[in-house]
């Protein structure tokens, strides 16, 4: 029995020392050591051996055993270090190449925009507020002295969601959620950027969706020269110091008077050219003092308080400020047209 003990101590020191592989190491752990391995059966057959050599018998037995699963513990750690390293070997990073490049993104350029205009603004004291894309009627058109069949209704054609519901046609809503919320105070002196919506057809110019951002100033004494200044000063700071505005006669329900703005053409400069049709000067928003009707269905004393407002279309000032021919490429994602400006 000693004998066949050593045997089988030299058979499984050679399988173990030559093993290639985890499984091959499990198969030799189950063939020496488990239930129904070799040493065990050994062990079940110790009835067999003389009582007196019992002890040797056991003693050898189990030193084979604790040997064995040291060996197999040895041979698991080594082929798991070889492994590991030739893993090391196949994934190597040589970290002296380059990497691999990565686009940045910027602003898009009428966020841009909206910024730059925004930042005017507030340099003058306005604060910005906003409103819903999804707007009531009653304030898209009523609360704005646009009745529901006044003509004016015609140019801003909308799309409804229910008859008292509909996409905003202009950010003038913002003015009337401003002056709900004040309560009749003052000074109010807001812009509020924002989409828009109204069932255009889209060509180079128009858009069925779009950016604008409104203006409005209400206070005691408001007047139509401090909205004049207020325009000049914004027109300047967007399109250069030597910019020229003028007010032409308009109208819009919501201001009386009312009037377009234009801006001495900053591609001639005024002396005429085909851009401005000859004429030096090229529209940019519109405006006027708020209508008293306004004023009043807010809550506010047309008699003690006046304003102004004006609404501006961003994509009307990005086109104009960076030589851009067609409102749809600000809409369609082309990054060739939008890494030109990724600076501004």
């Amino acid at each position: 029995m000693i004998s066949r003990l050593n045997a089988l101590r030299e058979e499984a020191q050679r399988s173990i020392a030559a093993a290639e592989g985890s499984d091959q190491l499990k198969e030799l752990r189950v063939k020496y050591l488990g239930k129904k391995g070799e040493i065990t059966a050994i062990l079940r057959g110790m009835k067999d051996v003389p009582p007196q050599d019992r002890p040797k018998v056991g003693g050898l037995a189990n030193e084979i055993r604790g040997e064995l699963e040291r060996l197999i513990a040895e041979k698991e750690e080594e082929l798991a270090e070889r492994a590991l390293e030739e893993r090391l070997k196949r994934e190597a990073l040589d970290v002296t190449l380059p990497g691999d490049p990565r686009p940045l993104g910027s602003v898009h350029p009428l966020s841009a925009v909206i910024e730059q205009i925004e930042d005017i603004f507030i340099g003058m004291g306005f604060e910005v507020a906003e409103g819903p894309e999804v707007e009531w009627d009653e304030i898209n058109f009523e609360a704005l002295n646009i009745a529901k069949d006044h003509p004016a209704r015609d140019m801003q054609d909308s799309f409804y969601i229910t008859p008292h519901i509909l996409l905003r046609t202009h950010t003038s809503g913002v003015q009337v959620r401003t002056l709900r919320s004040r309560e009749g105070q003052v000074p109010v002196r807001v812009i509020g950027p924002g989409k828009v919506y109204r069932r255009d057809e889209d060509d180079a110019t128009h858009s069925h969706q779009f950016m604008q951002i409104e203006g409005l100033v209400v206070d005691s004494g408001v007047s139509m020269s401090e909205l004049n200044g207020v325009l000049l000063a914004f027109a300047r700071k967007m399109f250069g110091e030597n910019q020229q505005i003028r007010l032409r006669p308009s109208y819009f329900p919501f201001t009386e008077p009312s009037a377009e703005v234009d801006i001495s053409c900053i591609i001639c400069g005024g002396r005429g050219c085909r851009t401005c049709k000859g004429t030096g000067w090229i529209e940019i928003l519109g405006s006027g003092m708020v209508h008293p009707r306004v004023l009043e269905m807010a809550g506010y004393d047309s008699e003690k308080y006046t304003g102004f407002a004006f609404g501006m279309g961003v994509e009307r000032i990005a086109m104009l400020k960076y030589g851009v021919d067609d409102i749809r490429h600000f809409y369609t994602n082309d990054l060739r047209f939008l890494r030109q400006y990724q600076s501004v």
